[in-house]
């Protein structure tokens, strides 16, 4: 009796969604400031191409999440008995309702089943529509917004609208309102006769606190051999055959060239020359190996990772998106920030990387806020299945990720342009690893570490006694008052070397530094971590945050000197304990294993 009552209510609740009524009785969904730095044009072409991707509410998220950290929880006796592929998808399911809904309004517009794709879950629509039927969809205009800094080009509305009766069965659409613009996190790339004599060359050692040994040259040019000295790795030989991988992700056209990646080995690990890694492409991605189109980001990425953690198999993701509209020239695609086009691929594959690096982000207050959190729920996703996210914190201290402090435009976008220190996302996502970055031996931490606190997400439990001790204790009363978000999401969450990696680009070897040098650089290191449990028998690491702030907390040297200047002040200093600069410090990769192998 009861379903068939629940039928007849659904039926009668699509039929009005159907009718004249249902469909005229529009409401805003969402809508946004004039962005800052942004300029209005003329009105998009009416046959412009725009890949709409439609998000369905996933009314279970809070019992995945549950799941998730319960998984991830050392302390937890579910501890690293992570959910299938199937299982997260069942549990980010939208329930039928919204499916049926959302069916028929499409269909009022002309769509048929095979016009659009879904996700696994159901819970992502993708389909494309010239602009004009854009407009008509979401009763909006959308124009074509010029960047002026970059005179970068996207088609994009500053509302738009959906029948009320779906407010509650659609999350968002997009891309719409968002202005985000994915950078690569990078500060320098730079040459000279000294940097580009061999790296093999010993020199005299530097003699740490904590009993390593470095080799004194470390503090100019960063290599593989320094990374392991200065973590402690060195004699770790990870397997090839436990079944671990290791990923890097690539975007904004950037190729990871395999001649380049041939010379570094012979200059730092031979034994690896004759190796290579597999490549994905993703919604069209390429990865030219034309030397002079080599990216120096795809470069050092893969160069590092896959060079600490050989012979590991190795992936090299390369997903196309976000291309620069040219209104004269008609380009047919202009697609939304590419996370989630590699969350789509990547979550419908059966078997994931266990370690993934990302040296890519965005100014997180120019995210929508339901986008930022629908792309952080996918990152979830993949922790509950066992993978570890690594993300650079970016390059902007405690700015907007431009590495020059005197460039800086620390303002909100809100349309109040009130000064305020801007986080990145997705470091800022509480499901995903946050890397910061240091310098030298011993180390200090680099100018340039990206690290703050969130708007978008408040604090996860798993560290507020860290952070309330930063803020209670390390921050001296007062400071930054309005410039933050105290209860928002620390990061960065760790830290590793950042600066002076020695890598071969377009065939010739430099110097490159940024936090794209360090997130690669820890994911090597939580690789031959999950080398290590694999050998033994036990799961991958998975979500490593729960972890990193309970009793991994012990394998990290702390780092204490050194701040983040940005928006005209010093930034945060790093001190005992976890900091907005370094995070929880660097690994010391022995200690860890001691702890990842009890646990």
């Amino acid at each position: 009796m009861r379903a068939a009552l629940a039928i007849s209510l659904l039926s009668a609740v699509v039929l009005g969604l159907a009718s004249p009524t249902g469909l005229s009785n529009l409401k805003v969904k969402e809508s946004v400031s004039s962005p800052r730095g942004w300029i209005q044009g003329t009105r998009a072409p009416a046959d412009h191409s725009i890949e709409l991707k439609i998000a369905l509410p996933q009314p279970n998220f809070n019992v995945l999440e549950k799941h998730l950290y319960e998984v991830s929880d050392p302390s937890h006796s579910r501890y690293g008995q992570h959910l299938s592929k199937e299982a997260v998808e069942e549990l980010v399911a939208p329930h039928a309702t919204s499916i049926q809904l959302v069916n028929a309004w499409l269909s009022s517009h002309g769509f048929e089943e095979g016009d659009f794709s879904r996700s696994p879950a159901k819970d992502w629509i993708t389909l494309r529509v010239p602009a004009v039927l854009a407009e008509k969809m979401l009763d909006t205009t959308f124009h074509v917004w010029t960047h002026e800094e970059s005179g970068d080009a996207v088609i994009r509305t500053l509302s738009y609208s959906l029948p009320e009766s779906l407010h509650e069965h659609i999350d968002l659409i997009q891309p719409t309102t968002m202005f985000a613009r994915m950078k690569k996190q990078k500060t320098t790339f730079r040459w000279s006769e000294k940097q580009a004599t061999s790296a093999a060359a010993p020199g005299s050692k530097i003699q740490l606190s904590n009993g390593i040994s470095v080799d004194a040259s470390c503090n100019e040019t960063v290599t593989i051999t320094c990374l392991k000295e200065l973590y402690n790795a060195v004699g770790f030989e990870p397997s090839a055959k436990n079944g671990n991988q290791i990923g890097i992700t690539g975007y904004l056209e950037q190729f990871a060239n395999l001649e380049d990646l041939k010379l570094f080995f012979a200059d730092q690990n031979p034994a690896a020359v004759n190796s290579s890694f597999k490549f994905v492409s993703i919604n069209g991605g390429q990865n030219s190996q034309n030397v002079s189109e080599a990216g120096a980001e795809a470069d050092l990425d893969t160069q590092f990772a896959f060079g600490l953690t050989f012979p590991t198999p190795a992936t090299f993701f390369s997903t196309a998106g976000m291309p620069p509209f040219i209104p004269d020239i008609g380009t047919p695609t202009d697609s939304n920030e590419p996370y989630t086009t590699w969350l789509d691929f990547v979550l419908a594959q059966s078997v994931v990387p266990q370690t993934i690096s990302t040296s890519y982000g965005d100014d997180e207050q120019t995210v929508p806020v339901n986008f930022a959190q629908r792309v952080c729920n996918g990152f979830a996703q993949l922790g509950a299945r066992g993978t570890t996210l690594m993300f650079s914190s970016g390059d902007g201290g405690v700015g907007d990720g431009d590495p020059d402090p005197a460039t800086q435009q620390c303002f909100t976008n809100d349309g109040r342009n009130a000064t305020q220190f801007l986080a990145g996302f997705p470091a800022s996502c509480p499901f995903v690893t946050a890397v910061g970055g240091t310098i030298h031996v011993p180390e200090v931490a680099v100018s340039f570490s990206g690290g703050g606190f969130s708007k978008t997400f408040s604090r996860p439990a798993y560290q507020n006694a860290a952070v309330e001790d930063f803020l209670q204790n390390k921050l001296p009363k007062g400071r930054y008052a309005g410039l933050f978000n105290p209860n928002g999401r620390a990061f960065p969450d760790v830290s590793a070397q950042a600066d002076n990696f020695r890598i071969f680009f377009q065939g010739s070897p430099g110097l490159i530094g940024g936090t794209s040098a360090s997130s690669p650089t820890f994911a090597g290191f939580v690789s031959l971590l999950n080398s290590a449990r694999l050998s033994a028998g036990k799961p991958p690491l998975g979500f490593l945050n729960p972890l990193l702030y309970s009793t991994g907390e012990l394998g990290f040297n702390d780092i204490t000197i050194g701040n983040n200047p940005g928006c005209g002040t010093p930034g945060f200093n790093a001190t005992e304990g976890w900091d907005p600069v370094t995070g929880l410090g660097t690994p010391n990769f022995a200690k860890l294993r001691g702890i990842v192998l009890s646990v």
